[in-house]
């Protein structure tokens, strides 16, 4: 995990410099087609952040939930989330 805390870290530095770029765009007035494929660049790059959230999340807490037969309830949860991240 604490590689891919590391990892996650340094994907959403990268992310808050795309977005200082973005704001930056909208100061200097650029083509809008421009800002909002740098809009759509930034939005994959955060759900590639909350994929591997996620995946840390089955390998860890969801699996554990199963060894100690909480497995329905962690479904449920987990089915929640997703249902918020897709929304």
């Amino acid at each position: 995990m604490e590689n891919s805390k590391k990892d996650m870290l340094n994907r959403l530095k990268r992310i808050e410099g795309q977005v200082r770029g973005i704001h930056k765009m909208i100061e200097e007035d650029r083509y809008c087609v421009d800002i909002m494929l740098q809009i759509s660049a930034t939005r994959a790059a955060l759900q590639k952040v909350a994929l591997s959230l996620l995946g840390n999340h089955t390998r860890g807490c969801v699996a554990d939930a199963f060894k100690k037969e909480r497995g329905e309830e962690a479904i449920k949860e987990l089915v929640q989330v997703l249902d918020k991240f897709m929304n």
